[in-house]
C-alpha cells in the first residue's frame, strides 16, 4: 500500500499541467500554420541576385517604388516602436535615406511581403543607425562614411550629438539641411548640454532676429566653431552704421551659398577708405550685392583687381564704384572681360587697350559687346580699320551692343579705290560686267587688287603664258590667296626640287594649294612603293598628291605589309 502511494504521488508530481496542452496545442497550430504553403509557392528573390533592383524586382513583378515605399515602413517601425527613436526622427530617416534604403532591400532580397521579410531582418540584424541618420540630414554614403563612429551603431549611445542636433531643430533648422552644418561645424554637435543655445543667444543679442541668424548658420556654420566671431561681429557693427534694421542682411544672404564674413570686413574696411561716408552708404543700400554676391565679395574683389591690372588708379576707381550703373557686380566684370578679349583678337596694342580702360571703364563694364568675328562681319571692315575707328572715339563700342542692329560701314577712300582694282583685274581674266560670277569671284579673291596682280605677274615670272595662267587662275582661284613669297617658294619646290617642268601647272595648278610637306610626304613613300614593285611608276603628279588621305593609305600604304610603318617613319622624318 505504502509502496503504491508512493508510485501514485510519484506520477502525480510529473503529469504537466493543465494549461501546458493547452499551450502545447497553440503551438502547433502555430508551426503548422507558420510551414504550411499554398498550392502555387511564393517566388523569393535571394539576396546574391539583387545587384540590379530594378531587374531583380522585374522579375517578381514588383515595381521599384513601391518596394522602397514597404521598406520605409518597415524601417519607420523599427526605429520608432523597437528602437524608441522619436517619431519625427525616425519617419526623417526612412523618408530621406534612400541609399539606405535600397541597400537594406539587397540584403533582404525581395519576397512576396517585402515589409514582413525587412522587418523579420531586422529583428535579428541591428542596423548601424548613424547611417540613415547621417543621409536623412543631407549628407551622401561617400561624405559620411569616415564620420561613422567606430565603436557605436545605436544613436542613443551619442547623447551628445543627439542634444546639440535636437538644439539647433528647436531653433528652426530643417533635419534635411542639418548635413552642411555638421560637416563645416562638427565641433559643434559636441558641446555639452547648453553651450550651443547660449551660443546662439550670444548671436541674437547682436539685434539678429531668429530668421535672420537661421539664413546666417546656414550660409556660415562655422560660426558656431569657438567663441562668438569677431570679423562676423564686426561686419554686423559696421552694417548697423548704415542701414536702419540689421535684419535687413537676411534678404541678401543667397540660400545655400556659403559666405565668407573675414573677407567681406576686409571688403568693407577697403571701401572706407576709398569712399565718402555718404558714398558707402549709398552703394550699401544701392549695391549690396558687392559684399554678399560671390561668398561675401569676390566678385567684388576680383573686379577691383581686374581694374589694378588694367592700369586704373585708385581716384578712377573710386569712381567707378561711386558711379556703378543699376547691374550686378559679376556682369559688370565680365562684360569687361568680354571687352578686353575683343580688343585683344583684333589685335590691338596692350598700352591702347590700357588707355582705352582707364578713361572708359565705367562705360565698358554696364553693357555686353557682340563677338569678334560677327563685329568683323556685319561691319564689314577688317582689324585694322576696326582698330583705328576704337582708338578714334572708344565711345563707339557701346553702338556695337549685343542685340543691337549693326550696319556696315561706308567704305574709305582707300577702300574704294581697292575695290575699284580688284574689279579691274577680274575684268583682265575674263569675268563679266555685274555677272554672278564676277560677284562670286569677289568673295573667293581675297586682298587687295594690286595684291592679287603682283600674285598673278609672280606666276607669269616663273615661266607661263599670261593666257595659261588666266585659265590656271579661274580652276584654282584660291592660289592668289598666297603671299608671293610662298608662291615662289612653291614653284622652286616644283621645278628644282621634284624636276617637274613649270608647265605642270597648267594640268595640276591645285599644285600651289597643297602644303610643301604633304607633297614631300606622299611623293616619298610613292617612289618606296615603286622600288618594291608594288605601285605603278607612271602615276601622275596629281593622282599621288591630291588623293584624300583616308583613300591613299587604303589605296597605297595598305598594299604593302611594311607599308603603315614605312608610312608612319616618314610621316615622323618629314
Amino acid at each position: 500500500m505504502i509502496h503504491l502511494r508512493k508510485l501514485r504521488s510519484k506520477s502525480t508530481l510529473q503529469r504537466p499541467p493543465p494549461h501546458f496542452f493547452l499551450w502545447s496545442l497553440g503551438h502547433l497550430v502555430g508551426s503548422i500554420a507558420q510551414n504550411s504553403r499554398p498550392y502555387r509557392a511564393e517566388r523569393v528573390v535571394p539576396p546574391a541576385c539583387c545587384e540590379d533592383l530594378d531587374e531583380a524586382l522585374a522579375a517578381v513583378g514588383l515595381p521599384i517604388k513601391l518596394a522602397l515605399k514597404e521598406v520605409k515602413v518597415a524601417l519607420l517601425e523599427y526605429l520608432h516602436s523597437t528602437r524608441s527613436i522619436q517619431y519625427l526622427d525616425a519617419d526623417n530617416m526612412s523618408r530621406n535615406s534612400p541609399y539606405f534604403l535600397e541597400g537594406l532591400l539587397k540584403q533582404v532580397g525581395m519576397a512576396g511581403n517585402i515589409r514582413r521579410s525587412v522587418s523579420r531582418y531586422l529583428c535579428y540584424h541591428p542596423i548601424n543607425e548613424f547611417e540613415p541618420f547621417f543621409e536623412s540630414i543631407g549628407l551622401k554614403p561617400c561624405e559620411y562614411a569616415s564620420l561613422l563612429p567606430k565603436n557605436m551603431i545605436y544613436l542613443s549611445d551619442d547623447q551628445l550629438l543627439l542634444g546639440n542636433y535636437y538644439a539647433l531643430c528647436n531653433y528652426g533648422i530643417p533635419r534635411n539641411k542639418m548635413g552642411k552644418i555638421y560637416m563645416e561645424a562638427t565641433e559643434a554637435f559636441r558641446y555639452e548640454h547648453g553651450v550651443l543655445s547660449s551660443k546662439l543667444r550670444a548671436y541674437e543679442r547682436l539685434g539678429l532676429c531668429q530668421s535672420t541668424l537661421l539664413k546666417v548658420i546656414a550660409s556660415s556654420p562655422y560660426l558656431l566653431v569657438g567663441d562668438c566671431n569677431p570679423d562676423f561681429i564686426q561686419v554686423i557693427e559696421k552694417f548697423r552704421h548704415y542701414v536702419e534694421d540689421i535684419n535687413w542682411i537676411e534678404g541678401q544672404l543667397l540660400g545655400g551659398t556659403s559666405c565668407n564674413w573675414s573677407q567681406m570686413l576686409r571688403l568693407l574696411c577697403f571701401f572706407g577708405r576709398l569712399l565718402t561716408e555718404q558714398q558707402l552708404s549709398d552703394i550699401i543700400k544701392q549695391h549690396p550685392d558687392f559684399f554678399f554676391e560671390g561668398s561675401g565679395g569676390s566678385s567684388t574683389l576680383s573686379l577691383i583687381g581686374f581694374l589694378l591690372k588694367s592700369g586704373l588708379s585708385v581716384d578712377q576707381i573710386s569712381f567707378v564704384f561711386a558711379n556703378f550703373p543699376p547691374i550686378k557686380v559679376s556682369k559688370f566684370l565680365s562684360n569687361l572681360r568680354h571687352c578686353y578679349l575683343f580688343l585683344s583678337e583684333i589685335e590691338m596694342e596692350a598700352a591702347e587697350i590700357g588707355k582705352i580702360f582707364s578713361s572708359h571703364s565705367l562705360m565698358l563694364g554696364s553693357f555686353t559687346l557682340k563677338k569678334t568675328n560677327s563685329l568683323l562681319s556685319n561691319l564689314n571692315v577688317g582689324k585694322k580699320r576696326l582698330r583705328m575707328l576704337i582708338q578714334d572715339n572708344p565711345l563707339e563700342l557701346k553702338n556695337w551692343e549685343f542685340g543691337r542692329r549693326v550696319r556696315p560701314l561706308p567704305g574709305t577712300d582707300e577702300e574704294k579705290i581697292s575695290r575699284l582694282r580688284k574689279r579691274e583685274f577680274l575684268l583682265s581674266l575674263g569675268y563679266g560686267e555685274d555677272s554672278k560670277e564676277m560677284k562670286e569671284a569677289f568673295k573667293v579673291f581675297r586682298g587687295k587688287g594690286a595684291e592679287l596682280q603682283e600674285r598673278f605677274d609672280c606666276i607669269v615670272q616663273a615661266g607661263l603664258d599670261p593666257q595659261n595662267v588666266k585659265e590656271i587662275v579661274k580652276v584654282s582661284p584660291q592660289i592668289l590667296n598666297m603671299r608671293t613669297n610662298v608662291i615662289n617658294q612653291k614653284i622652286d619646290y616644283l621645278v628644282n626640287e621634284l624636276g617637274y617642268p613649270i608647265s605642270s601647272l597648267i594640268n595640276f595648278p591645285s599644285f600651289l594649294s597643297y602644303r610643301i610637306e604633304r607633297v614631300q610626304l606622299r611623293l616619298s613613300f610613292y617612289k618606296w612603293l615603286v622600288d618594291q614593285g608594288c605601285a605603278d611608276p607612271n602615276l601622275s603628279l596629281s593622282t599621288v598628291v591630291s588623293c584624300i588621305e583616308d583613300l591613299f593609305v587604303q589605296q597605297y600604304v595598305n598594299r604593302h605589309p611594311d607599308g603603315p610603318k614605312v608610312w608612319q617613319d616618314l610621316k615622323n622624318k618629314v
